[in-house]
């Protein structure tokens, strides 16, 4: 599996479908998404899983969000909602070739939290529709769950793999062989928990990320009375004991966490770790706070040469999640 920052052909999106996961705020959630898949579509293609009756409503926003339709397709693939990063395909990629394919794997809710039996079906019908090979796997992987650095190393949370509500009955040495031969991985790297409200868990793409095969930007609180502060704590005193291909230890940089806010009701778990990044671009999730600039002066230190992007994420962080939550790529 291809790491993020290597060519794209493709993000890959879900359109907004159901409105009992954003109380009081449906009608506002389309138009933040497509302002979204607008944004992506300055850099390279789109497509998004949207079902037909949905097709003219999302036509609407993308183009009052100024997208460029040239570069966006609509799939008649209909989805529980839309976090791609999740129910979408985890794409790999044969180097020798160049020949790119589905692996599925089984998306159950988060640990059978929320209903996601039509999610479940999207890698497939991408699949179809693409023409590409698909590879299936009958055990619970979610996109947001696993960091890749395209040098045979994988960055996941123990908190998310070995919870009861995805492991138990599992074979494990069945299960780590399985992430090894689709994604191409020589090397597990675990940390523990994740962030407090978060519904998945601990997905790892709030906590810490790969931005370059020795380099990972890892979340801190320094705050010694927030909740989050000691887990964030051990998940760095595990990273700087990481080591890369080479032997020797990760380049960690440290990004601070957002302060924690409520919306609809909700304690959300908002993170800058979740950005996304394309081809030229980083997209990057800000929360109108006065961390935000700090965040964003990171990252543009991180990803020199490409154009750094905020979109205010608030809103999306109702249902739990950000920009990365909401995409998948396909490589080049």
């Amino acid at each position: 599996m291809p790491a993020e920052w290597e060519p794209q052909a493709a993000v890959w999106l879900s359109w907004p479908s159901n409105p009992a996961l954003w109380p009081g705020h449906f009608d506002l959630v389309a138009p933040k998404f497509a302002e979204f898949a607008a944004a992506i579509s300055r850099f390279e293609p789109v497509c998004i899983n949207c079902a037909a009756p949905l097709q003219a409503h999302a036509r609407s926003c993308l183009n009052a969000a100024r997208a460029d339709l040239s570069v966006v397709t609509l799939y008649d693939h209909p989805t529980n909602d839309v976090w791609c990063r999740d129910h979408g395909p985890l794409f790999v990629k044969n180097d020798a070739t160049g020949e790119v394919v589905v692996t599925d794997w089984v998306f159950h809710g988060w640990g059978g939290k929320f209903e996601a039996s039509l999610d479940n079906a999207v890698p497939g019908r991408i699949a179809e529709a693409l023409g590409l090979r698909r590879f299936a796997y009958d055990f619970e992987l979610e996109g947001g769950g696993i960091e890749l650095n395209g040098a045979g190393q994988l960055l996941t949370t123990e908190a998310v793999q070995n919870n009861p509500n995805r492991a138990a009955g599992r074979d494990d040495a069945a299960f780590t062989e399985a992430l090894r031969g689709a994604l191409g991985i020589d090397d597990i790297l675990w940390l523990g928990e994740g962030l407090a409200h978060d519904d998945t868990d601990g997905h790892i793409d709030n906590l810490a990320r790969f931005f370059s095969p020795e380099g990972i930007v890892a979340v801190v609180e320094r705050d010694s009375a927030h909740p989050n502060h000691r887990p964030l704590q051990a998940n760095l005193e595990r990273l700087r004991a990481m080591r890369s291909r080479d032997g020797k230890a990760f380049d960690i940089v440290e990004l601070p966490l957002p302060a924690s806010f409520r919306l609809a009701g909700r304690d959300l778990p908002p993170s800058y770790a979740n950005f996304l990044i394309v081809n030229g671009a980083v997209l990057a999730p800000v929360y109108a706070q006065t961390g935000d600039d700090r965040a964003l002066g990171v990252l543009r230190e991180l990803f020199p040469g490409r154009e750094i992007l905020g979109l205010d994420c608030r809103l999306l962080l109702i249902e739990g999640g950000a920009l990365h939550c909401l995409s998948q790529q396909q490589p080049a």
